[in-house]
Order: structure tokens, then sequence, then C-alpha cells
């Protein structure tokens, strides 16, 4: 049995090799298929061919490859356009197209994956701070503020004023204006702190700083303003630092020495004393008491003060 299959399988590669051949010749071909007696001719020729290579081959095989030739029985034909060939196409290239797919999907799900971590995530924890801090440490800090506040027994405007911050910063915190309400947050704060400060503003005699200054205002070259250089001193004895805004320039700064403007009868009483003995004895201007924005001074002094000199 095997050796009828290995012999029909010769008979077959034997008349591709004939039909290979033909086609090779293609002069033969062409000269013979238009002529009578074709096949006679062509199996004649192709005896020779073959007998030239020292190759026997029988009739029947010969005729086999030219009726193979006129068959195109062994000529490739590729499949028509359609989905079966595209599908096989698709199949037989998928180890190309897949690696480019696997990539094109890496690079989709590190992208997805980024910008999941360093957008989204940052974005959805910066408002879920942002709620908590509008609907629970905004109005909560504004409540304890009031209440510290009310604590301290100020006069009626210093609590006009504490009510006023915490209408405005809840307003805010219900309208989601973070920068309102932080702000309204920070006035109150500052306001506290300001009605909970006690010190004595106390004039400044020691070597090489000046008691008192004097300026010339630009916008009144004829007249003249008097300033005493002074420091707030807390209960402890310790300086403590104060936000003075200066006429010159309006500016804001925090000092912890400053020149507060007086009338010229104040800097001419202070000078006198320290020209007895080159120190300020009564070296007490004003007091600054609990629960009061002002400060009560002891002597008379004015509207105004500068930060440098």
């Amino acid at each position: 049995m095997a050796d009828k299959t290995d012999a029909q399988l010769d008979d077959l590669m034997m008349a591709m090799d004939v039909v290979d051949t033909l086609r090779h010749d293609e002069q033969l071909v062409a000269k013979e298929l238009g002529a009578d007696n074709r096949d006679e001719r062509m199996i004649a020729r192709l005896r020779e061919v073959y007998a030239s290579q020292g190759i026997e081959v029988p009739d029947h095989i010969l005729q086999a490859g030219v009726e193979g030739l006129k068959e195109d029985r062994f000529v490739y034909a590729p499949p028509s356009a359609g989905a079966m060939r595209l599908l096989a196409r698709i199949y037989v290239t998928r180890m190309t197209w897949s690696k480019w797919l696997g990539g094109l999907v890496l690079a989709c799900v590190i992208l997805i994956v980024g910008w999941q971590f360093l957008v989204v995530a940052p974005r959805e924890r910066a408002a879920a701070a942002l709620q908590v801090e509008l609907t629970q440490e905004i109005p909560e800090t504004l409540g304890s503020l009031s209440n510290r506040i009310a604590g301290l027994n100020p006069e009626n405007p210093a609590l006009d004023e504490a009510q006023r911050l915490l209408e405005a910063g809840r307003t805010a915190a219900e309208d989601r204006n973070i920068e309102a309400a932080r702000k309204a947050v920070s006035d109150l704060r500052t306001l506290a702190s300001e009605l909970a400060a006690v010190y004595d503003v106390r004039i400044v005699s020691r070597p090489g700083t000046p008691t008192g200054v004097t300026r010339i205002p630009d916008a009144n070259p004829n007249a003249k303003n008097y300033y005493l250089v002074v420091e707030a001193i807390g209960p402890d004895g310790k300086v403590v630092e104060r936000t003075v805004k200066s006429e010159e320039d309006g500016k804001e700064k925090s000092v912890t020495i400053w020149a507060q403007r007086v009338p010229e009868s104040t800097f001419e009483k202070v000078r006198k004393d320290k020209e007895r003995d080159g120190i300020v004895q009564d070296s007490l201007l004003g007091t600054k008491v609990r629960g009061k924005l002002g400060i009560d001074w002891k002597d008379a002094v004015e509207t105004g003060a500068i930060t440098t000199w």
C-alpha cells in the first residue's frame, strides 16, 4: 500500500515538473498551442528535453503534464477578495500586528492609569478637601473665633465687626466662594488677636536709636510733622510685634518699633525730659488693654505713623 502511494506521489511530482518545464519554455508553448497535433508535438519536445538531461519520463506523465498546463491545474490562483480572505490574512500576519496592537493597548493602559493617578485622583482629592473646608473647617473656625471674641467682652464696634465677618464668612462658604471665606476667617482671626493683645506703648530711649524724628511733608513744605519712636512691650517684658501702616507710602509692615505721630507739644515735652539726664523718665505713651482695639494714649497723639526714618 505504501509503495503504491509513493508511486502516485512520484508521478504527480513529475507531472508538476513537466508543467513547470513547459511554462519556462514559453516560446514552445506559444507555438505549439496554436498548431495542429499540438499535444503530440509538445510531448515530443518534452521527450527531447528530458532525454538531453538523461531523464526517462513515461508518455502518460508527459501527457498528464500537457493536460495540466492547459487546465492551469498546478497554477496557484490567489483567492478572490472577501471576508474569508481578509480573515485569513489577519490570521497569517497575527504575529506582526499583534505586537503593534499589544504595544498600543499597553500605551493606552499607561495613559489611562497615568491620567487617573496624576490628574483625576488629585483633582478629586482637592475637590473633597475643598468640600470639607467649606462645610466643616471654615464654619467651625468662624464659630470658634466668634466665641473667642465674645469672651473678651469687647466694645460694641468690635462686636459688630466680628458679627459682620462671621456672617460674611458663612455666606461665602455656602456660596462656595473659598477666597472670600478664607479672607473672612483671616480678618476675624486678626480681630481676635488685636482684641486679646495687651501691651504698653513706650518711648524708645537707648543709644543708637533716636527718640524722636521730624518730617517736612511733600504736600506742605511749610509744615513739619513730629514723631516719637516707640515700641510695644507685653506684660512679660518682651517686645510685641505689631502691624503698622506707614502714612508715607501707605504700606503695612510687621514691626517691633515704629514712629508715632504726635503734636509738637508732646514732642517738646519728651525732648525736654530727655535733655535733663539723657533718659526719658516718663516713657509710657499709651496702654492697650484686653477687649479694646485702640490704644489708650496717656499723652496727646495724632493719627499716623511711619516705619522708616
